[in-house]
């Protein structure tokens, strides 16, 4: 271990469980460890069960490495999963989740009338609307993002976030800080937690943290990010116009921009990160329109009979049904997968095609709001395995594709943890 110097810590907590992942300055992760939520609690609400997922999961990653060689720590969890804390960080309720929508129209409306359009703010599963749910607990201190609280379990602080994770519970990126409309919805400001830019360091690891997980008493811990931006940062795109295709279930384009891009009818706003901003949209098309189609073996044994080289000359948009988000937003947009076919290589090779047009549209939609243009693109996601699709991409959007150095948000937050540590002066 003397030979890696000095290392950091990113931890992930999402949908499933938690990871966690040593890396060393130079970008290269050295030891990991995972735990699924479900060895800890029945609930996936249950915080209990979500900071024993963390010790674990820190537990097996700190088993190969000498723990004495960690200097930072960054984490990052679920955007827009709340909960109420007293001021020594015990929840005062059962969480509402990222996906749990609050239900209470009025909150909803007094949202709708005061957030300005262009926030992230608005919507049943906000942050906000999760702060105007707990607001009237009886002795609560703060009310807190998931990174949030999993961090204070290392400072002690419960009364920190992040630009990122702030991001749907009001704040504003450009001004930076929590705008005066907020009160005019009913929030009560004195429970919304102080703000740093992720990465910023926080404070250095409490002694209990320190001793509980042998680390050293120096350790800087770093303000966190959303699952979604800690994914994102752990491909390695870190330069304006370097952009990120997830190839899902649908299709997610994102892009880091030298200037925010806000553009409520596509649902698109933007995440601070230093001095850069990350932008994104998400189609209706992807991975879910070829599954109604073919298997996943099938679709490689089809594959090996496309040529890559050569077009159907079709302009499908594949969708399940009718109405798209971004790059069209519209509702009642039509899917386009006419004449199908009759080989099903040439009618698979058509949804390629189409695939990859509605992701080239993308990236020029997000050109047309204001971001620089497209420079590079790293691809994750299942569709990034066939080679087919991949040249059929290449081809129609003609920019280099770039290695994924990882596809794991942990190592997401330990990019930001070497932010944070260089800027503490520990690296």
């Amino acid at each position: 271990m003397s030979g890696q110097g000095k290392l950091v810590l990113g931890i992930d907590l999402g949908t499933s469980g938690a990871r966690a992942v040593a890396m060393t300055a130079a970008g290269e992760i050295v030891a990991s460890g995972a735990a699924r939520l479900t060895a800890f609690s029945d609930d996936h609400r249950d915080p209990l069960g979500w900071w024993k997922a963390v010790q674990a999961a820190l537990a097996q990653a700190l088993e190969a490495i000498d723990g004495s060689h960690i200097c930072a720590v960054g984490i990052d969890g679920t955007s827009g999963t709340m909960l109420p804390v007293a001021a020594d960080g015990a929840p005062l309720a059962t969480p509402l989740m990222y996906n749990d929508p609050v239900g209470d129209t009025a909150i909803l409306e007094r949202i709708a009338v005061h957030a300005p359009k262009e926030s992230a703010a608005h919507g049943a599963t906000s942050g906000l609307a999760k702060l105007l749910t707990f607001q009237s607990l009886p002795e609560v201190f703060r009310v807190i993002h998931q990174a949030d609280w999993i961090a204070g379990h290392f400072t002690g602080l419960y009364d920190i976030s992040d630009e990122n994770n702030a991001l749907k519970t009001g704040y504003d990126p450009v001004a930076r800080n929590w705008p005066e409309w907020l009160a005019r919805t009913g929030a009560r400001i004195d429970l919304l937690p102080d703000v740093l830019p992720a990465g910023a360091p926080v404070a250095t690891i409490s002694p209990a943290a320190a001793e509980a997980f042998g680390l050293p008493s120096e350790t800087v811990i770093v303000a966190g990010t959303t699952d979604g931006c800690a994914s994102f940062l752990a491909t390695g795109a870190d330069r304006p116009g370097d952009a990120v295709s997830a190839l899902g279930t649908t299709l997610t384009v994102k892009m880091l921009s030298d200037k925010p891009l806000f553009a409520p009818e596509f649902g698109l706003y933007s995440h601070r990160i230093g001095d850069m901003w990350l932008a994104g949209g998400a189609s209706n098309t992807g991975g879910a329109v070829l599954a109604a189609h073919f298997s996943n073996d099938r679709i490689a044994e089809l594959s090996e009979q496309i040529d890559p080289a050569s077009d159907t000359g079709l302009d499908f948009y594949p969708l399940l049904k009718p109405g798209e988000r971004f790059p069209v937003a519209d509702p009642a947009f039509m899917p386009r997968m006419e004449p199908r076919p009759t080989e099903d290589a040439e009618f698979l090779k058509a949804i390629f095609e189409g695939i990859a047009g509605v992701e080239r549209l993308a990236y020029e939609r997000l050109v047309s709001l204001g971001s620089p243009a497209l420079g590079s693109i790293r691809t994750v996601g299942g569709g990034a395995k066939n080679g087919v699709w991949t040249e059929i991409r290449k081809r129609r959007l003609v920019v280099p594709f770039l290695p994924v150095l990882s596809e794991e948000a942990a190592a997401g937050a330990a990019r930001l943890a070497l932010s944070g540590a260089k800027e503490a002066g520990v690296l």
